[in-house]
């Protein structure tokens, strides 16, 4: 196929040349009703290319088959058999693949290092999880994604499970032999699922962890906003082999899907496929050197440890991770991250990607420049000056490991939806969540619906969110009070 081709930003482009009066949605009438003082901010150029993807974009039919070609100009670049665009991000994408190879009551495997559309996907979808136990590191108090041997295990376990899920890279940028799990789950003919969310980029530069379609995933899940040029909300899942049925992905899809996609956002998805593929290879080969000279500089800074592969990768850890996140350990300074983050938001206009007890992290991509690595280590080097004026009394009780599993003592969906209370959150131990509690980035969740809490994790919330923690998922955000399962 011709790479050089934008089919919906050629389409929008024609659009606007042959002058079409559309008497359809969206209301605005390309920006002729809008207020002017919402232009001012949004722009005109952002109300002029809002319009329908049919009766519009393309005919009523779609026989144009723009949005189809766009997305088989996507498949090639990435080496995927298919690709599909989404408006509604990975969190739709992702329940979208789970539909499609597990039904309500069939068995999945899970890490459990899953974002929370991954279990809001279990809610919905009445799937039971099997949860797989992520690799952690006991000594940065940090989960690396689960092992190869591990879906080993829980596959003899459990060997009328549909299929498996993982992800990766984390948040952290930690990365799985993906590999070594697919081939774990194609010796008994289950599908793969990569929510690899935050790989967007991984296919346009080898010097990037292994893609998930080279490393023989079935379904792959990329949030292309995460990483990629892509405006918030864009997403590609990519399909290849024959484990996982493309209509039955597809119907998935527009189950779950708006009936209005939204065209700005296909056409920053088509765009940057054919930036990566004419222009990927330089722009990577900048960023990862940019991220290369900037680790090392932060890592002169007094107090900061910048983690990079000694620290993640090797026996029981991350078999690969992402250099273009900058991961960043205050252990030293003892700050935490959450002060850190507010503190140079505050201060210096930077926000940062996750910040924990211990930890803050910056993202680099191709966007990045001298300038912008510039101002975060200005920022960084003035946070490490005010370091003991940061400090404080208030830190997370982060219980061992081996204390934050929780037990899975009922469906998901039969928690979430079944009679619930809002107790104290000292009486909730071993009581069943009825809700998720999901410290807010990196957005895994503490306890999902169905689990069993316990003293450890109440604590190691309420600690968090009095140091700074954000759980917005909760009815109670400050977690001084738990939903639970109404016990009969």
């Amino acid at each position: 196929m011709d790479q050089s081709k934008a089919p919906v930003l050629d389409a929008l482009a024609t659009y606007h040349e042959s002058g079409q009066t559309p008497f359809t949605p969206p209301g605005h009438k390309q920006g002729r009703g809008a207020d002017r003082r919402v232009r001012a901010v949004l722009g005109d150029a952002v109300f002029r290319s809002d319009v329908l993807a049919t009766s519009g974009l393309d005919d009523r039919t779609s026989s144009h088959g723009i949005v189809e070609e766009a997305q088989a100009l996507m498949a090639e670049a990435v080496g995927a058999e298919h690709a599909f665009f989404s408006t509604c991000g990975s969190s739709l994408s992702v329940k979208s693949a789970m539909l499609s190879v597990a039904g309500p009551h069939e068995k999945l495997l899970v890490g459990r290092d899953a974002h929370k559309s991954v279990v809001s996907g279990l809610i919905l979808c009445g799937i039971r999880p099997v949860w797989v136990d992520p690799q952690w590191d006991a000594e940065r108090h940090l989960a690396h994604p689960p092992s190869a041997a591990a879906f080993e295990a829980a596959f003899a376990e459990h060997p009328d499970a549909r299929g498996a899920l993982v992800t990766t890279p984390t948040p952290y940028g930690t990365c799985s032999d993906l590999a070594a799990i697919a081939e774990v789950c194609h010796r008994r003919d289950r599908p793969l699922i990569v929510d690899e969310a935050w790989g967007a980029h991984l296919p346009f530069h080898p010097g990037l962890p292994t893609w998930a379609m080279d490393a023989g995933a079935d379904v792959c899940v990329t949030s292309v906003h995460k990483m990629g040029s892509g405006l918030e909300q864009s997403s590609v899942f990519h399909l290849q082999g024959d484990l996982v049925d493309p209509d039955v992905l597809r119907s998935r899809e527009d189950l779950l899907g708006t009936t209005s996609p939204s065209v700005l956002v296909y056409a920053a998805l088509d765009g940057w496929r054919r930036q990566m593929v004419e222009h990927g290879k330089a722009l990577y080969d900048h960023a990862l050197g940019l991220a290369e000279r900037t680790r090392e500089r932060v890592s002169r800074i007094d107090g900061m440890r910048v983690h990079g592969r000694e620290d993640f990768c090797g026996p029981g850890k991350a078999q690969d991770m992402d250099p273009l996140q900058l991961v960043i350990d205050l252990s030293a300074t003892q700050v935490s991250g959450y002060r850190a983050a507010d503190w140079l938001r505050r201060n210096h206009r930077i926000n940062l990607h996750v910040c924990d007890h211990r930890r803050i992290s910056a993202q680099l991509t191709h966007a990045d420049d001298s300038d912008t690595a510039g101002a975060l280590l200005t920022a960084l080097t003035d946070l490490a000056a005010h370091a003991e004026r940061l400090r404080t009394s208030r830190t997370v009780d982060v219980p061992p490991p081996s204390q934050l599993r929780l037990e899975q003592a009922a469906l998901p969906r039969d928690a979430f939806f079944g009679p619930t209370e809002q107790v104290p959150w000292e009486k909730a131990d071993g009581r069943i969540a009825a809700e998720m509690l999901t410290p807010y980035p990196p957005g895994i969740p503490a306890a999902v619906p169905g689990e069993r809490l316990t003293a450890d994790v109440l604590r190691y919330l309420r600690t968090g969110v009095e140091a700074g923690m954000v759980v917005p998922d909760a009815v109670d955000t400050e977690v001084t009070s738990v939903r639970v399962l109404r016990e009969e």
